[in-house]
């Protein structure tokens, strides 16, 4: 039987050369592509493949934010990060987020395929140097950490988080996301009091902190 895969990403070239790659398998088949993290929650839940492949940074919604929308949406796709960051802070956010595996960049074509084997069988799965100190860390975190505020935060209010810390105005945000502008303003004031900002800056502080753009989440 075929695995089914859909590959986010925001380079065109990228998602050419895993598409080449995972289709020398003859048991992979991928049925669908996705160029920014909305348009890859989309079309998960239209074509439901058993593995999605998505990129850790893109544009609209950044891969930790793809898969806890897609865990919490169609649980049975199982979701493979690609990434070039392998300090801790990222990778206990992707098994928070629901991932199955977490793959760095820099890994050899084999832990891909195999990575995708793995998840598909819902098991697993983290690339050298990457060790199950992650998963162990992870569950300590869980269990001694009060809520975290990002946790509070509607599906939406995340989606505007990204969004505004990206640079798009709440005009622009209102047509991504088809609301109108004084929903995203609305939704804007809602995140930014939840998380206990009050500026722009702080508010491109925090995501900087949290990886939800880069240049943060450091070990």
């Amino acid at each position: 039987m075929s695995t089914t895969i859909i590959l986010a990403d925001d380079h065109n070239v990228v998602r050419h050369g895993l598409r080449t790659l995972l289709e020398t398998e003859g048991d992979f088949t991928v049925i669908g592509e996705a160029s920014d993290g909305l348009e890859a929650v989309r079309l998960t839940e239209e074509l439901k493949p058993d593995v999605l492949i998505c990129d850790v940074m893109m544009r609209g919604i950044n891969g930790l934010e793809v898969a806890r929308q897609v865990n919490k949406r169609i649980s049975q796709v199982s979701v493979v990060i690609l990434s070039m960051y392998a300090n801790e802070g990222y990778v206990l956010e992707a098994l928070k987020a629901g991932a199955k595996a977490y793959v760095l960049k820099e890994s050899s074509s084999d832990e891909l395929v195999r990575a995708v084997r793995e998840a598909a069988l819902g098991h697993r799965y983290l690339s050298p140097p990457l060790t199950e100190w992650a998963v162990e860390a992870y569950i300590q975190k869980t269990e001694s950490s009060s809520l975290d505020p990002y946790d509070r935060l509607t599906t939406r209010e995340r989606e505007i988080l990204h969004l505004v810390a990206q640079g798009y105005t709440s005009a622009e945000i209102s047509s991504i996301l088809y609301i109108s502008r004084r929903t995203a303003e609305t939704h804007r004031a809602n995140l930014m009091r939840k998380l206990g900002l009050n500026t722009k800056r702080e508010l491109l502080v925090y995501a900087l902190q949290r990886g939800i753009i880069p240049g943060g989440k450091t070990a």
